[in-house]
C-alpha cells in the first residue's frame, strides 16, 4: 500500500549541506581568524574556502555586488570545486520602498557572474523585525518573489506573526525557502524552527546577545550585537533541526552571523564536525583563541598555542639512561 504524501514537505532527498561564516571582511578577524601578518597575494574567500563550502555574501546587503568583484572571487575560491556562495539581497527591496528598474539590473549584474558558473547557491531576502504580516507586506513580499523567481530565493522573516501554516504555504506557492533562524527571542521574536518550503533549506545563527540586539544607544559598537559564542549545549537542538530541513531539501545552508572576533568561524567548525561526525583541519590563529577547537581538530598545530596540549609521559624502557 503506498504511503500517502505529507503535503507540508518536500520528497525526502537529503541534500548537500554546506555550512560557512557570514562575511569575509572583518577587521576584528585580523590575529583571530586570519593571521596578523599576510602576503600580498592573501584573499580572505581563498582562506577561508580551505575549511568551508560556503560563504554568505553580506555586502551585498549595502550595495549590489559589482560584477569585476564577482568574477574575482569566484578564482579565489577555485581550489575548492563544492564551494558555493549565498548572496543576501540589496536592502533597497527588503527594507526601503525606493528600488527602481535600474537597482533590479545593478543587482543582477552581480548575481548572474556568479549564476553563470554556478556559484551562486541562494539569494536571501532578509527582513526586519519591523516587517510584520499584514497584506501589504504579503503583496510586497510576492512582489519581490516573482520578480527575482529566476533565483533560488530564501526569506528571513524575524517577527513572529509570519510564524504561521500560511506563511509556510504562501512560500511554497512562490518555490521560495524559509530561512530558520537563531535569534535572541525577545517580545514577537521568530522561535526556532526546522521548516523547509523549497529545494533550498536555510539556517542562520545571529548568537543571543539580549542586551544588544534591540539597543539603540549611539555608543555601542555595532559588533557588540554579534558578539556572542555557543555553547555546545546551545548548538545541539539545531543538529537535530538541521537534519530535519536536510531531509527535504536538494542544498541546505547553514551560516554563522555572530561574527565578532571569528566566534562564528568557532561555531561553523564545531557544527561541521558534529553533523558530519568527523575531525577538521582549523586554523591556527584561531584555535589560540579558542581552546574549545582542539577537540576537533585533525592536525597539530603549526605553532605553540596559548592553551598547550598535555602529552602522555613515556614509561622509560629497561636499560634507558634519558
Amino acid at each position: 500500500m503506498r504511503k500517502k504524501k505529507d503535503p507540508t514537505h518536500p520528497p525526502a532527498i537529503q541534500g548537500r549541506l554546506r555550512i560557512g561564516p557570514a562575511g569575509w571582511s572583518y577587521p576584528d578577524w585580523s590575529g583571530f581568524v586570519y593571521p596578523p601578518r599576510r602576503s600580498k597575494s592573501f584573499h580572505e574567500a581563498t582562506f577561508l574556502a580551505q575549511f568551508f563550502d560556503t560563504i554568505e555574501i553580506n555586502t551585498s546587503f549595502y550595495q549590489p555586488i559589482r560584477p569585476d568583484h564577482a568574477a574575482a572571487w569566484i578564482q579565489q575560491v577555485a581550489a575548492n570545486p563544492s564551494f558555493l556562495f549565498t548572496a543576501k539581497l540589496w536592502q533597497r527591496f527588503t527594507h526601503e520602498p525606493t528600488a527602481t528598474t535600474e537597482d533590479e539590473r545593478s543587482v543582477r549584474a552581480g548575481f548572474d557572474v556568479l549564476r553563470e558558473v554556478g556559484k551562486l547557491g541562494a539569494v536571501l531576502l532578509q527582513f526586519p523585525f519591523s516587517f510584520h504580516r499584514s497584506p501589504e507586506t504579503i503583496a510586497h513580499l510576492s512582489a519581490l518573489l516573482k520578480r527575482f523567481a529566476d533565483y533560488p530565493l530564501v526569506v528571513e522573516l524575524r517577527h513572529s506573526s509570519w510564524q504561521t501554516q500560511d506563511t509556510l504555504d504562501f512560500l511554497r506557492e512562490h518555490n521560495a525557502g524559509f530561512c530558520n533562524i537563531d535569534q535572541p527571542i525577545i517580545g514577537n521574536s521568530v522561535t526556532p524552527s526546522a521548516q523547509s518550503t523549497s529545494p533550498t533549506g536555510y539556517v542562520r545563527f545571529h548568537g543571543r546577545r539580549y542586551d544588544t540586539w534591540f539597543s539603540d544607544d549611539p555608543k555601542l559598537p555595532a559588533h557588540e550585537r554579534y558578539n556572542y559564542l555557543y555553547s555546545l549545549e546551545e548548538l545541539t537542538p539545531w543538529v537535530s533541526r538541521i537534519q530535519e530541513v536536510k531531509k527535504h531539501t536538494r542544498d541546505i545552508y547553514v551560516v554563522t552571523n555572530n561574527h565578532y572576533q571569528g566566534k562564528g568561524v568557532v561555531n561553523a567548525l564545531q557544527l561541521i564536525s558534529i553533523l558530519k561526525g568527523t575531525k577538521l583541519k582549523v586554523p591556527d590563529g584561531l584555535r589560540q583563541h579558542y581552546p574549545q577547537l582542539e577537540e576537533i581538530a585533525s592536525e597539530m598545530p603549526a605553532a605553540p598555542t596559548l592553551f598547550p596540549l598535555v602529552l602522555p609521559i613515556r614509561k622509560k624502557s629497561k636499560g634507558s639512561t634519558s
